[in-house]
């Protein structure tokens, strides 16, 4: 299947499933000259306008995060904040759509509770645990019994660009539900940050509990930022594309007060060893970035 890109850009890709994840090596590579730093007006940011600018130690890991995801198989569409200063920084794929995966259980989450709020439906204990299962070991049984349950495309795929997935969309070639959903790691930064800056505080407590708590099938990609970073992830990953190849998609959380978010999106155009290829990325990313930067 092809995947598009706003800029023309083609790959290949698809939904996720679960495994044991396996160590990422760290790499030293210099910093790449392609991407770029932004700071300024962002309404997911929570805090208007900005200038702010990363801290220049941590600018320098993304960059050779980036230079290290260059010198991977395939490619990888990053994107980093800091919600304290409100600086945002970008790769050149930050835009290009790939399939989601197993990422919009997590957009899931924050529909059922909103609707839940409004009184449009009545959340059961099974449907909390339902919920729980998709994102603490990224359940696709839960996910679909949920889909379907509460109106599927019609409702959910309706406000999924409210929580800041504007990129996102079907295709005609697949069936509309949320295992077939193109869209990009400034989706995917943009729904994290929503759930972190625009959720009420049970609904995002609740969140963040639950991406920091995941099962060990989940405890790679953002989770590479070790455990003095506090991480918090929802991973995505599968090799249904028509070349069988692999993409590892991982969003999610790091450091003090959730200080800062990580958004990884990885076609790693491997068909053997594509999963432990496009996990090493995704951990390698998180981990050349934040691991050892907090004390």
């Amino acid at each position: 299947m092809s995947v598009i890109n706003k800029r023309g850009i083609t790959a290949a890709l698809l939904v996720a499933a679960c495994s044991v994840p396996v160590a990422a090596p760290v790499a030293g590579a210099a910093p790449a000259a392609a991407a770029a730093v932004s700071a300024g007006q962002d309404d997911y940011a929570g805090q208007g306008e900005h200038k702010g600018r990363f801290d220049p130690k941590l600018l320098g890991r993304i960059l050779r995060a980036n230079a290290y995801a260059e010198s991977r198989p395939g490619f990888a569409g990053i994107v980093v904040r800091d919600r304290k200063t409100g600086a945002v920084w970008r790769n050149t794929d930050s835009d290009t759509l790939v399939w989601a995966c197993s990422t919009p259980k997590l957009a899931m989450v924050v529909d059922l509770l909103l609707r839940n709020d409004a009184g449009a439906i009545t959340l059961t204990a099974e449907d909390r645990d339902l919920m729980h299962r998709m994102l603490n070991s990224s359940d696709d049984n839960a996910a679909h019994a949920l889909w379907t349950r509460y109106g599927g495309e019609q409702e959910f795929a309706a406000r999924f660009p409210s929580y800041g997935m504007t990129d996102m969309r079907f295709t005609d070639e697949h069936p509309h539900h949320w295992g077939w959903i193109l869209t990009t790691a400034d989706d995917l930064d943009r729904l994290m940050n929503y759930v972190l800056t625009k959720l009420p505080a049970a609904h995002r407590d609740y969140i963040v509990n639950e991406m920091r708590s995941v099962d060990v099938n989940q405890q790679w990609g953002v989770w590479g930022a070790g455990s003095a970073a506090r991480p918090g992830n929802k991973n995505g990953w599968s090799d249904d594309n028509d070349d069988g190849s692999w993409l590892m998609n991982s969003v999610g959380f790091v450091g003090p007060d959730e200080r800062y978010t990580l958004a990884v999106m990885n076609n790693t155009q491997v068909v053997e060893n594509g999963y432990d290829v496009g996990m090493e990325t995704t951990t390698g990313i998180s981990r050349i970035m934040f691991d050892g930067y907090f004390r």
